[in-house]
């Protein structure tokens, strides 16, 4: 068989740091070994009833076996315009001010290509979550990293990146709750972020994931709740993390109307909209009854007590999430992040994911997924305390 070449843009796309991750789980439960996951981000419970059966009345509809408008169903964009006034206080025009996404990794890997030329700069957070550099990488951007360190909050300090950079930039990107060491932010940092924006002209890119699953009762903060933010950049918001419909690909980008216009024009060109029924579910999503948000919330809080309160005794010495479903854990002295990982999946058999993974400030870490019961948890915790690693 002929093979052909693939093209200098897939060449340069990032490798998949988590490939091997998952080979080595592979082996081990082929093998019949019962290992606990705690190394991914996808949502174990099941995406709430009143969603499930809003969408099967929904997909009867002969409508919506046809072709979906390009940009999405009217109301669906007015039920996300309801959602932020609700949620934030936060007013939008659904026509121009919001563009829906097969789930928000689409929206963050398109707008590099719709906003960056080759050799124009990009902003990252390091450790950040992977795909950000995917959609650099298509473009032929280039990037400078901004450190999220312990000591300010896992939050970036402006004043440490250098200035020729913050020239150049044109975009950045945020995550908060934060993926991966799920670090909150205030509205006095998207503030100051949004006057830096202003100085540069560089557009903000706030990925929204972690959206509900602020702890302790505190509620986690939208960009576009500081002034100015929608003529500084955009909120990515997906369906996956707050109504567990990470395999329905749904979410959506809000705020500054120009970026919302330049991805309805690419994906004009890649996609033919959502399956309208999909589109009918997650307005149901949005505009239904939120108890099972507040509930999910809940289960996550108490796994996380469980779980830290566990590693403590164990005297794994961590502290709590302030959001997110992961735990961000410094490696006991004498480990890289990857050795450590390692030895929990081979003796342990607890798989967690190596910072390393997400960049070179997340050496010295590993992420844990609260995405199991709190039986599981412990258990996770029992077995990693039976490696005497902390005595």
């Amino acid at each position: 068989m002929q093979r052909f070449e693939q093209s200098d843009t897939l060449k340069r796309l990032p490798e998949q740091f988590f490939a091997s991750l998952v080979k080595k789980v592979h082996k081990l439960t082929s093998e019949g070994y019962d290992v606990i996951n705690l190394g991914q981000g996808n949502p174990d419970l099941p995406t709430p009833s009143h969603i499930v059966e809003e969408l099967k009345k929904a997909a009867d509809n002969p409508i919506y076996h046809k072709y979906s408008p390009f940009r999405g169903q009217s109301f669906l964009k007015e039920a996300i315009v309801t959602y932020y006034k609700r949620e934030y206080g936060v007013d939008l025009d659904p026509e121009t001010e919001v563009a829906i996404l097969f789930g928000t990794k689409t929206g963050l890997v398109e707008i590099s290509q719709c906003l960056l030329n080759p050799g124009d700069l990009a902003l990252l957070p390091d450790p950040g979550y992977p795909d950000y550099m995917s959609g650099i990488a298509l473009a032929n951007a280039e990037t400078e990293l901004m450190p999220l360190l312990r000591e300010n909050s896992y939050l970036p300090d402006y004043s440490t990146i250098n200035q020729s950079a913050l020239d150049k930039a044109k975009l950045m990107f945020l995550n908060y709750p934060n993926n991966p060491t799920s670090a909150t932010a205030t509205k006095d940092f998207f503030d100051q972020t949004i006057d830096v924006a202003k100085k540069h002209n560089i557009c903000i890119v706030h990925d929204f994931a972690y959206s509900a699953l602020g702890f302790n009762g505190k509620k986690p903060q939208s960009f576009l709740q500081s002034e100015g933010a929608k003529e500084t950049g955009v909120e990515m918001y997906t369906l996956s993390k707050t109504y567990n419909m990470a395999g329905w690909r749904v979410g959506f980008v809000v705020g500054n109307a120009s970026v919302v216009e330049s991805i309805n024009l690419i994906q004009d060109h890649l996609y033919v909209s959502l399956f309208g029924a999909v589109q009918q579910a997650a307005e149901q999503a949005l505009l239904g009854d939120q108890s099972e948000v507040m509930k999910l919330v809940q289960i996550y809080e108490r796994r996380r007590d469980t779980f830290i309160a566990k590693l403590n005794k164990i005297g794994w010495k961590v502290e709590p999430p302030k959001g997110t479903f992961f735990a961000w854990l410094p490696v006991p002295d004498g480990y890289s992040s990857e050795k450590f990982a390692n030895l929990l999946l081979e003796e342990a058999h607890v798989v967690v994911a190596p910072g390393n993974g997400f960049g070179e400030k997340g050496e010295g870490y590993v992420r844990v997924g609260l995405l199991d019961s709190e039986e599981r948890l412990e258990e996770a915790a029992n077995r990693i305390g039976k490696l005497d690693l902390f005595k």
